[in-house]
């Protein structure tokens, strides 16, 4: 995870941003496509940019999520509302493996009806515009996915990769646009099939993570160690006899249980507990909340 100091203002104003630029990039990609599709006689271009249309919708779900995830702590949810964001997620993540699944059923049914009829052939606009498609698609994914990981939201995440379906989409068509150009029409279907089992594999990732983040899933065992040496550095602490950890959302609780001197006043042990609590809050931007017992040694 990051430990770099991400307020909850700029991960909102940071993810709101990117889903805008998403939606808008992707409602021009969308128009395009389209118009190209059909001046240039290609329904794998017109297939592609209703493909486009989807991450538009997964742009908005992304954009809801955030500014609902985002919400103050009140009374009926005094934890928060972090896990509203895994819901984008897993939602998004649907949207991604029907995207991937329908790229990989139309490929194969172009491949089933090969010889059945003949294919007409797509002009150069349609080949244009495939190029285009995965040059911005490609673009928006790295911009996407680099904002994602720098404030840690998973929705973030799964809309950079649904862009990255929607440029190999636009590969499987610049495949296919060629080919049939070059009197090999079944290129673009066998691509697709590929093209498939990559969207589905980021699709089932991106629900993994978001589901571990909805029921308690303990965190890296790299970031337990580092909260583990941080808390054995504290005065007072001579071991750490419980660390727990689990994630909520982008953010994580510490569970913690810590042995100082039997003969210490309460005052002092109090004191040292709360030096703890802390050094954890400052040095790990993710965690929102410790909570810490006191064992007598």
């Amino acid at each position: 995870m990051n430990n770099i100091e991400i307020s909850d203002s700029v991960f909102e104003r940071t993810a709101s941003r990117v889903s805008l630029v998403s939606m808008f990039v992707n409602l021009f990609l969308t128009v395009f496509k389209f118009i190209a599709g059909i001046l240039g006689h290609s329904g794998a271009m017109v297939s592609d940019a209703l493909h486009s249309l989807t991450d538009v919708a997964g742009s908005l779900i992304v954009l809801v999520g955030v500014r609902l995830s985002g919400r103050q702590s009140d009374e009926g949810h005094p934890y928060g509302h972090e896990r509203i964001e895994c819901i984008a997620s897993i939602i998004l993540s649907g949207i991604l493996l029907a995207a991937g699944a329908s790229i990989g059923l139309g490929g194969l049914k172009q491949i089933l009806a090969i010889g059945e009829t003949t294919p007409t052939l797509p002009g150069r606009i349609a080949l244009i515009a495939a190029i285009v498609s995965i040059v911005v698609k490609e673009t928006l994914f790295w911009y996407t996915y680099n904002n994602a990981k720098r404030i840690n939201s998973g929705a973030l995440k799964a809309e950079a990769w649904h862009h990255r379906s929607d440029a190999l989409s636009s590969i499987g068509a610049l495949i296919g646009i060629a080919g049939a150009r070059a009197g090999f029409p079944v290129l673009e279907p066998i691509a697709s099939l590929l093209i498939c089992v990559l969207i589905v594999k980021a699709a089932i990732e991106i629900f993994i993570d978001a589901v571990n983040k909805l029921v308690d899933h303990s965190c890296s065992a790299d970031l337990e160690h580092e909260i583990r040496s941080c808390v054995e550095q504290q005065n007072g602490v001579l071991r750490v006899d419980l660390l727990q950890t689990r994630e909520f959302g982008r953010k994580v609780y510490v569970d913690l249980e810590i042995g100082m001197d039997r003969d210490l006043p309460l005052d002092k042990a109090h004191s040292a507990a709360e030096a703890v609590h802390d050094a954890i809050e400052q040095q790990f931007s993710q965690v929102k909340h410790v909570m810490i017992h006191v064992n007598p040694v």
